[in-house]
């Protein structure tokens, strides 16, 4: 179950997508249920029975359909993944399935504190949400699952009566299909101006949590000349002409090149091209363009707020630093000061970080156990 199958709305989306795959390759059949509308093209992302009972009314998405279609259906599943908290659909899985069928909830990052000192006054309405109801839908699923140990670790400062079971479930991504060169050749087919340039990149969305500011002023101060910086991803709130604007105001308009979203063949050639992928975000509970990264060989730039930071720098295949612009300038000025053989030696590490850690292997088996279904 999940909000919606939009990719432009982040990770629970593509989480979806990674744990159909990961089941279906496990030998499971999967079914998914969304509040998106029933004419919608986002079910075309994932391979499987897909059950759009919207659309919602508000961001909450109440929808009275998606709730008689869970108790229509419930039986037949053994078990139910709940993507994405502070939504209808949490509190439809706790009123139709506690005491009947296990259900555990995939948090996302949205039990993050950041969201507390970013948006306060929302914060005080998700508190409120909280003693009514969130708890409650919380309590009662089999487990809370996130997708790493810092994640759940940060979770318990933002909201009192903590009383769920915890479980790290190991995520990631099915990595690039096909050849790095022809991936190659399909992104520049559409962006044909970075041919023969060297290039950053940014893949993500354009978001204030994201950092795309740090970026582009650290480029400004610390990246040669000849270095283009690519970001690429949907600007969902709208902040791309600040950005410009930005960039402009710096001298390096010239320099930044915007793809908007990238998917398939001409993502993967971007992640294949890139000198670097660069993440400096303030928030972010997993990052799977991360993952993506490290199954190309690229080596990530990454803030100390991605989650997963401290277990891929600690293999050895990523740079971290502080989520500032002084953190986002070393990033870039030690990156600058590696030699060659460093860093063929960390995109190796990184290869191997992610055939280890992030390609999806141990997915579904974990889910059993936190389903109680093992």
């Amino acid at each position: 179950m999940v909000h919606t199958l939009n990719p432009e709305r982040g990770g629970p989306s593509e989480s979806v997508r990674m744990f159909v795959m990961a089941h279906q390759r496990a030998g499971n059949q999967v079914e998914v249920a969304t509040l998106d509308a029933p004419a919608s093209s986002f079910r075309e992302r994932v391979n499987c029975a897909v059950h759009p009972c919207g659309p919602g009314l508000s961001t909450y998405g109440y929808s009275p359909h998606l709730e008689h279609w869970l108790r229509a259906n419930f039986a037949r599943f053994d078990g139910v993944i709940v993507n994405g908290v502070w939504q209808f659909h949490a509190a439809v899985a706790r009123r139709v399935l506690a005491g009947r069928k296990p259900y555990v909830v995939f948090a996302h990052g949205m039990l993050d504190p950041y969201f507390m000192r970013r948006y306060p006054l929302k914060h005080l309405k998700k508190l409120a949400y909280w003693v009514v109801a969130e708890r409650r839908n919380l309590a009662r699923a089999r487990a809370v699952c996130f997708t790493s140990e810092e994640e759940m670790r940060v979770a318990a400062r933002g909201f009192p009566f903590r009383r769920f079971r915890g479980a790290v479930i190991p995520y990631g991504t099915p990595g690039p299909t096909g050849e790095p060169a022809a991936a190659k050749a399909a992104f520049l087919a559409v962006h044909p101006a970075l041919r023969e340039r060297r290039y950053l990149l940014f893949l993500g969305r354009i978001h204030p949590k994201k950092g795309c500011d740090l970026l582009i002023r650290a480029v400004a101060q610390a990246a040669s000349p000849e270095l283009r910086l690519v970001m690429a991803g949907p600007d969902e709130t709208g902040l791309r002409p600040q950005l410009e604007a930005l960039a402009q105001a710096l001298g390096i308009a010239d320099r930044v090149y915007w793809t908007g979203m990238l998917t398939g063949e001409p993502k993967w050639g971007a992640l294949y091209g890139a000198e670097a992928f660069v993440l400096p975000s303030h928030q972010e509970n997993f990052g799977i363009a991360v993952a993506d990264a490290l199954a190309c060989g690229t080596i990530p730039l990454l803030s100390d707020k991605v989650n997963i930071a401290r277990d891929v720098a600690g293999d050895g295949a990523a740079l971290v630093e502080t989520d500032t612009l002084e953190g986002t300038v070393r990033l870039l000025e030690r990156f600058n000061a590696m030699r060659d053989a460093e860093r063929d030696e960390m995109r190796r590490r990184g290869l191997d970080c992610y055939r280890r850690r992030y390609a999806l292997a141990n997915a579904a088996a974990e889910l059993y156990k936190a389903l109680g279904l093992a």
